[in-house]
């Protein structure tokens, strides 16, 4: 797919352009455009199959997907997962997610809003809550800005600026190491984000950017306050490839290449961390490609699936390319429930139907 021209077009050169402004746009081409996928590592969720009951007892009809999160309602446990922002084309894409969001009950996440706390102009390409009134909206910035001067203040105007109803803060280390000058001052993060967590009017997310949360790790930062963890594991969009896609100079690049498939499995982050912690609200994201998926994660004791790239794929397409695969979408989940005779997600969750291949 090819979207250079429609960036180059809706985004006349100015002299206003930042170095983060030029990234959103690179970002959008690269995962596009190019090869950024996971090679030898995977979501692991190939290797669970369910059970198939050729006699479920219901009525196809009587399927039931709607859930709670963080105290919205959804019609169904989808999260359009974090992209974009920043750009004359991500808004395009973000007012397009949103419309069908709304359209189908799901939940949705904007891009890293750090760009607007420094570009207040570019606000309206992340503002979605006129087309999307019902939905469960996430703000997002990096969890690492907070040790670059970012606080409460900020935090509470991207949230402001979205009307969200929570705020993601986003670890991506890898990422980091990769980017050309990325930031990469780790230390002490944790108790400001429990500061934060106590501060903040919203509940506060946090997520990785495609290379897992391990168990540890997440029952720190339950234990710091964090309302809900989304693994975001290893198996789809690799971010180490996309920075060595955009670097400048061999060092990133190489850095990009040698850390491609680095990251723990999703399926094995929500197995592990929903084994210490029975209770915290899980998102499942990190290679998530169909309703078939979705159901894996479900029943592997996640609350919501996020996917990311297939949203945007089919978003940069076309309105319709973008309905069309939410509808399929959820026709595959409702038919991974109906075909092991579960009519709602609590009883996908407590059947036992999924199984791991041996």
């Amino acid at each position: 797919m090819n979207i250079s021209s429609q960036i180059s077009d809706s985004e006349p050169p100015s002299p206003l352009d930042t170095e983060i402004e030029t990234r959103k746009a690179e970002h959008l081409r690269v995962c596009l455009e190019e090869d950024v996928e996971f090679r030898q590592v995977t979501s692991g969720f190939e290797g669970y199959r369910f059970t198939h009951c050729c006699l479920p007892e219901l009525d196809y009809d009587d399927i039931n997907l709607a859930t709670h999160f963080l105290g919205k309602s959804l019609k169904a446990p989808i999260l359009i997962s974090s992209m974009t922002g920043g750009t004359e084309f991500a808004r395009l894409v973000n007012t397009r997610l949103a419309t069908v969001a709304q359209r189908y009950g799901l939940a949705m996440g904007v891009g890293s809003q750090r760009i607007i706390v420094e570009q207040p102009s570019l606000a309206p390409t992340f503002a979605v809550r006129s087309c999307a009134p019902d939905i469960l909206l996430l703000a997002n910035i990096g969890a690492v800005q907070l040790n670059y001067g970012y606080g409460l203040e900020e935090c509470l105007r991207v949230v402001e600026l979205l009307e969200a109803d929570a705020l993601i803060l986003h670890l991506n280390p890898l990422q980091e190491c990769v980017q050309s000058r990325g930031d990469k001052n780790f230390k002490e993060l944790l108790p400001k984000i429990a500061q934060l967590c106590e501060e903040l009017p919203v509940p506060v997310v946090v997520k990785e950017v495609g290379n897992g949360i391990s168990s540890p790790v997440a029952q720190r930062l339950i234990a710091a306050g964090v309302a809900a963890i989304d693994v975001a594991g290893a198996g789809g969009t690799s971010w180490a490839k996309v920075e060595s896609q955009r670097a400048k100079d061999h060092k990133q690049r190489r850095l990009g290449q040698t850390f491609a498939d680095w990251g723990l499995p999703t399926a094995e982050c929500l197995r592990s961390i929903r084994a210490v912690v029975p209770e915290i609200p899980l998102i499942a994201s990190g290679g998530l490609k169909n309703g078939l998926d979705i159901a894996k994660a479900i029943a592997l004791g996640g609350d919501l699936a996020g996917l990311a790239r297939p949203f945007l794929e089919a978003a940069a397409t076309s309105e319709a390319a973008l309905d069309e695969f939410t509808d399929i979408l959820i026709a595959e989940l409702e038919t991974a429930l109906f075909c092991t005779g579960n009519s709602d997600l609590a009883s996908l969750k407590s059947s036992g139907m999924l199984q791991p291949i041996t």
